[in-house]
């Protein structure tokens, strides 16, 4: 019996869809009691789990598929144009590694980013409580990257790095400064970021088409979407 198959799945009442208007969800999640470490997670997010703080889930709807694992396989990526005008354009930020966010700083980012491009999802208002709680976990996987203009805090990602890949658990950034296109130029970053570690994967999460907040992520090709058991490539 293989690791995963030993895993309690448990699964949420029907409540409403986050991000489909009209729509009813049910989430599949895995015991909260489980023990799990950095190579469990590596083998969940190859059949579609994510990661919400110290919880892995994974969308299990009756009636809707909408939501599609996505990842790009890091060695194929090819920028295009536009893409590489982002790239250009942000070539001045500076970047380091950090060992927390806990500083009210990032706080403060957060709760702008949240404020600014999300008063419509389940993240509004945004709390102390729920951005700690949301971004850490207690595997050892995480790690947070700063990026700043001119000494002033504009990105945060937040990426766990598995024996398959980078997982880009959240970005948040400066909402003031949209020429820069912040949001690309940080998906960008971190595919260079997994290429450079030797890791064959950045996954994005779910690929929503109906969603606009949530459909951008086949702009980066190829891409791969996670649909009936396999991955499918998409050039």
């Amino acid at each position: 019996m293989t690791v995963l198959a030993k895993l309690k799945i448990f699964a949420t009442y029907p409540h409403e869809c986050s991000y489909l208007d009209n729509k009813e969800a049910t989430t599949l999640f895995v015991d909260p009691n489980a023990t799990i470490d950095v190579d469990i997670y590596a083998k969940l997010s190859e059949v579609g789990f994510r990661r919400s703080g110290p919880h892995l889930y994974r969308p299990h709807c009756r009636f809707c598929n909408a939501c599609v694992p996505a990842r790009v396989p890091t060695a194929l990526f090819n920028p295009s144009r536009q893409q590489r005008r982002v790239q250009r354009r942000n070539a001045d930020l500076h970047v380091s590694e950090v060992e927390h966010i806990k500083d009210d700083e990032y706080y403060q980012l957060y709760a702008s980013y949240i404020c600014a491009r999300h008063r419509d999802g389940d993240m509004y208002p945004p709390s102390t409580e729920q951005y700690h709680s949301f971004l850490s976990c207690g595997w050892k996987s995480t790690r947070f990257f700063e990026f700043r203009l001119d000494g002033k805090l504009v990105i945060v990602n937040v990426l766990d790095h598995m024996s398959n890949g980078l997982s880009a658990v959240y970005t948040f950034y400066e909402p003031d400064l949209p020429r820069r296109s912040l949001g690309v130029y940080s998906i960008l970053w971190q595919i260079e970021k997994a290429r450079l570690l030797g890791l064959p994967s950045l996954y994005l999460g779910y690929w929503i088409k109906q969603c606009q907040k949530m459909s951008y992520k086949v702009q980066y090709r190829p891409i791969e979407l996670y649909m009936n058991e396999n991955w499918v490539r998409l050039n």
